[in-house]
């Protein structure tokens, strides 16, 4: 089971990796886009280290309520399209966990379904288009398949990771058709999508 204490953790992680993360998302996107996704990515992530400090989770605290409350906090100080996916996606997982003071293995795996659903429908995107969708959902397809088969959760991690960074790099050779990268088309071509690479970060920061 993963305990309030843990959820908080996971969130402390991922703050702190998106801010890591500033110069090499900015980078990235800077050959598909404007440049700037690691500035909002690190808005993002200040603002979930903030949300940390100031609201406790205590032991028999609603945990979906607490996630949901994160996500809006993202997406106040991460107004772009990517801070928009992942409030989203937050906010999914937090809908899922709704009522829930601590998270098992099948409840992880549904909250991390409902993420990329979230994702998916909220920036009109599926596998193929070159998205962070690309790595997210086969890296929740891996997920659940070892839940299922009664795979131990640090097994079952290892496989969701491994999938998103299949998903990353398989995406590599495809040309972007959804959001600001699909307006330089061909520029896309053997490029790693942001999105993708920002996906397996944050799946790594959860993992640990």
């Amino acid at each position: 089971m993963i305990t309030p204490s843990q959820v908080v953790e996971a969130l402390e992680r991922v703050g702190r990796r998106l801010i890591a993360l500033r110069d090499i998302l900015n980078e990235l996107d800077a050959a598909v886009g404007d440049g700037d996704l690691g500035l909002s990515m690190s808005k993002g992530g200040e603002a979930l280290l903030e949300f940390v400090r100031t609201t406790p989770l205590n032991e028999g605290d609603d945990i979906g309520k607490y996630l949901a409350s994160a996500g809006m906090a993202f997406n106040r100080a991460a107004p772009s399209t990517m801070g928009t996916l992942l409030a989203t996606a937050l906010m999914r997982m937090g809908k899922e966990a709704k009522g829930t003071t601590a998270l098992d293995a099948g409840l992880l795996a549904r909250m991390l379904t409902a993420a990329d659903q979230g994702i998916q429908e909220r920036g009109k995107a599926k596998p193929g288009d070159k998205t962070i969708v690309d790595a997210l959902h086969p890296a929740a397809e891996a997920f659940a398949s070892a839940i299922a088969a009664d795979a131990a959760l640090p097994a079952a991690a290892a496989a969701m990771l491994k999938a998103a960074e299949q998903g990353r790099d398989a995406a590599i050779a495809l040309r972007s058709n959804v959001g600001r990268a699909s307006w330089v088309g061909e520029r896309t071509v053997n490029r790693v999508d942001p999105g993708t690479a920002l996906c397996v970060e944050i799946l790594k920061s959860l993992a640990e």
